[in-house]
């Protein structure tokens, strides 16, 4: 039997393919229930549920999309626009179209050329357009991504568009970040209707939908939840057994071999290995509201805001499907544990948050709020510092390890260059195909 730890989309997804070339599999996730699907767990609203952590694929995520198609559930995909926008001295600068960025009124006509060409891939600098020079990310692997900017772009680009960025997502470590994430996500993100703006795929009925599919597929009574693991035996050189804490009681399980598909603290606590990539924790509020507050979707902020952006889901996915609310993310990273935002209650950080809406957006009310929820996650996403893929964990830790143990985590390389349901799709399938040796 191989032991699968942890029932997000990553550790189902090898699981999935296991059961699918004949091999005995038990998922063990910690959480109950509700916590299948990991990141994409969901609440309830008045209609469809939707992700308490915001989610929704580029046109570069083809894994998932291949995956629910399997499932059955391919034809529920839609790509929608996703309207952006930026926050900057009281006002809301759309930055979807040609005529809008050529609009906006703080970056010059060079500085906008400069970005262009950056998102295009085509390296500008000399004059003469090179359309290679960031085919290899490894070659920014180690070189810090303000001075990568400042070279590549333009001051103006860097203070006036990056840096505002830099300072939401990754706070006191931005410095430490590396070109070639930026780089990656220049890559990752998705297509654009120039007319429009950016396309983004979202499911009719959310995430959901994949995640009860891919577990029903596994098949629930191979699943079980409230279940810890919390020891495996390696002393002969391979996996032979696991501990599984469930219902108060602890029990030994045989195992032919263990899929990791957890943070890699889980990993260290059950083997000692150590992963040596640090990890930001996530604030993120759903706000149920009577009415919208934009007319766009992803809103960017160009001040210190107690958070990093203003996320409205029903510009994207019309609110119709939630029985007609408005529905509002409001999110934040957070670097340290002992950061307000770390240790605030709920109650605080709905007060801060709201009371700071409210300063941005004069005709805001708190009376159009019907319920404020609020979810955490302690390690939400890595920080993509210098030298990272030297730091991410090997599928097979048979070197490392023991034989017969593997990863299929977050700090995995399909988590690069950013993190995504679809990584986590791929990293269990790396690590399923090595268990088939395939």
């Amino acid at each position: 039997m191989i032991a699968i730890v942890g029932g997000g989309i990553a550790g189902l997804a090898a699981a999935r393919r296991l059961r699918a070339n004949g091999r005995e599999v038990t998922v063990y996730e910690a959480g109950g229930e509700d916590a299948l699907g990991g990141l994409a767990r969901t609440y309830e609203t008045g209609g469809d549920d939707i992700e308490q952590f915001y989610h929704h694929l580029s046109k570069s995520e083809e894994t998932i999309v291949e995956l629910a198609e399997e499932l059955g559930v391919g034809d529920r995909l839609e790509w929608l626009v996703g309207k952006n926008a930026y926050y900057v001295d009281g006002v809301v600068h759309p930055l979807d179209t040609p005529w809008e960025i050529l609009a906006y009124p703080h970056m010059s006509v060079y500085d906008k050329f400069r970005l262009g060409m950056l998102t295009l891939e085509i390296d500008v600098r000399g004059g003469v357009p090179s359309f290679d020079t960031y085919d290899d990310l490894a070659e920014f692997e180690d070189v810090p991504i303000r001075e990568f900017l400042l070279e590549h772009t333009s001051r103006g680009v860097y203070e006036n568009f990056f840096e505002p960025l830099l300072d939401a997502k990754f706070g006191s470590r931005k410095d430490d970040v590396s070109a070639a994430w930026l780089l990656g996500r220049v890559k990752f993100r998705g297509e654009r209707d120039l007319l429009r703006g950016e396309i983004l795929g979202y499911f009719d009925g959310g995430f959901a939908p994949v995640i009860d599919a891919l577990v029903d597929d596994v098949g629930r009574e191979h699943i079980e939840t409230n279940a810890r693991v919390t020891d495996l035996d390696t002393r002969d050189g391979g996996v032979s057994e696991i501990v599984v804490r469930q219902d108060g009681e602890e029990r030994t399980e045989t195992v032919d071999g263990v899929v990791v598909a957890t943070m890699p603290n889980v990993l260290e606590d059950l083997t000692g290995y150590a992963c040596d990539i640090d990890f930001q924790g996530a604030v993120c509020a759903v706000v149920t509201m009577d009415e919208p507050l934009t007319d766009t979707y992803w809103l960017n902020i160009g001040h210190d805001a107690p958070f990093g952006a203003l996320i409205e889901h029903t510009n994207f996915v019309p609110p119709e499907r939630y029985g007609g609310d408005h529905l509002l993310y409001v999110a934040s990273y957070v670097q340290r544990e002992d950061e307000w935002l770390a240790t605030a209650s709920d109650t605080a950080i709905e007060d801060r948050w709201l009371d700071h809406v409210a300063e941005m957006f004069p005709e805001f009310s708190r009376d159009s709020v019907s319920r404020f929820r609020l979810a955490r996650a302690p390690r939400a996403a890595p920080v993509y510092e210098r030298g990272y893929l030297d730091l991410v964990v090997p599928y097979d830790l048979a070197e490392e390890v023991a034989d017969g143990l593997y990863y299929a985590g977050m700090a995995s390389e399909a988590q690069y260059p950013e993190r995504s349901l679809n990584g986590g799709v791929v990293a269990g399938y790396e690590c399923a195909d090595r268990i088939l040796g395939k």
